[in-house]
């Protein structure tokens, strides 16, 4: 028990302060740069929010052959959707991106980071995939975020 309840503080002193959620990078872990090892949900509403590629309100696609152009569009895509479950990007918790060339990994932080708040930013995964659904897609990210309950 009493184990327990200093494994507790020491993951407290890295924890979100957000009242719906907590970011962690426990000191028992690897540092991580630019994402989280931990996401607990402590309240809320959970917002699952599907895979997003460069396609723009219309179903036209944006950017063909052009990563940076791809994926801003899928960030558009994803506020817009965690704004219409009632939240906004502090909100997400979880970020998987999946990448046809990880090569592109620098333009996606420069993009990804004017979304997410860089001091305490998501829980993330990145994984190279030999394709997407359509061969004109460069780059899926799906997301998951917890908003306050209305």
């Amino acid at each position: 028990m009493h184990r327990q309840n200093s494994l507790t503080k020491d993951l407290q002193k890295k924890m979100s302060t957000e009242d719906n959620f907590q970011l962690l990078i426990p000191e028992t872990m690897p540092k991580s740069v630019g994402y989280s090892q931990v996401a607990a949900v402590t309240g809320g509403k959970i917002v699952f929010i599907s895979g997003q590629i460069a396609l723009d309100k219309s179903g036209n696609v944006v950017g063909k052959d052009d990563f940076r152009a791809q994926v801003q569009q899928v960030f558009e895509n994803l506020k817009a959707a965690v704004e219409a479950a009632g939240g906004d990007f502090n909100d997400v918790i979880k970020l998987n991106s999946y990448f046809l060339d990880f090569s592109h990994l620098q333009e996606f932080r420069e993009v990804r980071d004017k979304y997410i708040n860089v001091k305490n930013p998501p829980a993330s995964t990145a994984v190279q995939v030999s394709r997407l659904f359509r061969p004109e897609f460069l780059v899926e990210i799906e997301a998951v975020a917890v908003v306050k309950k209305k």
